[in-house]
């Protein structure tokens, strides 16, 4: 009789935490800010073609066109980092993300390579994994030559070793895996929708990204210098193609985390109102952070948060607060986690060690 009627609390508590969602009033509400950045621009062309393309200007059409299809969306809200076709400095890009607090932040451009080369790749921040990826890197990076007081600006980069100069922080990483997950999205559209060469999802050292806090992606929409892919990314069929795709999948992106672990619901819930709501099958936790690399779970390097437990997902260890039946006590973990500063951290639940999201565990309990 006790569980039956704490899954009914539970239930009751996640059916008004819903309501109370759907129903904010619109000075209530964030919609999900999304930043598109047309790379290069102005006295940069980035890379060019003897047939006269120039990666500045097919970016900054696709950009534009993204945009488009993004604002059909009622709950997104379109920022660009430019649109015309003017100069901005890669730390300016990463300042208007941050300043408009956005949830993501897209940089458009397009590859070169002195063979017939094709194919689109997605990149999210990391230290380059080879030869091919540090090239890119470099390519991009360059524009910062372009900059006034780019001494001044860029003083801890060395752009032909980027693993010495992006001293990725874990709070810089936190934002990792949804990076990927989102660079997926666009590189499954590609390779799915289009059939277009899929070049995979990568890792590398890009400024541009190296100065946001939200998860991040570059995408390199293909090779100018192949002479079908060329033609096609100059083409507007191409660009309507290719903008689309990167649209349907930022919007899976924003359904997916606005409906499952990263739902703002869970931030929300009136927990005060029911005390020690216990589900007793259920582990839940507070994932704080993702990471590529292996930290001592040790306070020091939590802000003072334990205990901390770590385990290894994929390529990621995933790091986390609190181990309870009680939702109630990992309402409050959550809580503390976000005052320390661990602003993204979001409550998994496991059940029989299979981590599930916390919401749909409730749902069908």
């Amino acid at each position: 009789m006790r569980t039956i009627i704490t899954y009914l609390l539970v239930f009751m508590v996640f059916a008004y935490a819903k309501t109370s969602y759907a129903n904010l009033k619109p000075t209530d509400y964030k919609k999900f800010v999304v930043v598109i950045d047309a790379g290069h621009g102005g006295h940069d062309p980035g890379k060019n073609t003897n047939g006269g393309i120039k990666e500045k200007d097919i970016a900054l059409k696709i950009a534009l066109l993204v945009g488009d299809e993004l604002k059909r969306d009622q709950d997104i809200e379109v920022i660009y980092t430019r649109k015309t076709d003017v100069f901005i400095g890669l730390e300016e890009r990463g300042h208007i993300a941050n300043r408009a607090k956005a949830d993501l932040f897209i940089s458009i451009h397009c590859n070169a390579h002195h063979s017939q080369a094709s194919g689109a790749e997605t990149y999210v921040l990391g230290l380059h994994r080879n030869k091919t990826n540090l090239e890119v890197a470099k390519a991009e990076n360059e524009v910062i030559f372009l900059e006034d007081n780019y001494k001044e600006k860029y003083a801890q980069y060395n752009l032909n070793a980027p693993e010495s100069l992006i001293g990725l922080t874990l709070m810089q990483e936190e934002f990792l895996d949804q990076s990927i997950q989102l660079a997926s999205y666009v590189q499954d559209n590609f390779r799915e929708k289009l059939k277009r060469k899929d070049r995979s999802v990568k890792q590398a050292g890009f400024v541009v990204l190296h100065q946001t806090v939200m998860p991040s992606i570059l995408i390199e929409t293909g090779f100018i210098t192949n002479t079908e892919e060329g033609r096609y990314l100059n083409s507007s069929k191409g660009q309507q193609e290719i903008a689309g795709s990167i649209a349907r999948a930022v919007v899976d992106y924003k359904d997916h985390v606005r409906a499952n672990d990263f739902l703002p619901i869970q931030k929300e819930l009136p927990v005060a109102q029911v005390e020690d709501v216990v589900v007793e099958d259920a582990v839940f936790r507070v994932q704080i952070a993702a990471s590529s690399r292996s930290l001592d779970t040790k306070p020091y390097n939590f802000k003072g948060l334990s205990p901390i437990e770590r385990e290894k997902e994929g390529k990621l260890y995933k790091y986390y607060y609190g181990n309870t039946s009680n939702y109630s006590e990992i309402q409050r973990k959550l809580s503390e986690a976000q005052a320390k500063g661990y602003k993204t951290a979001y409550i998994v639940a496991f059940r029989n060690g299979i981590k599930r999201n916390a919401n749909d565990f409730i749902n069908k309990s």
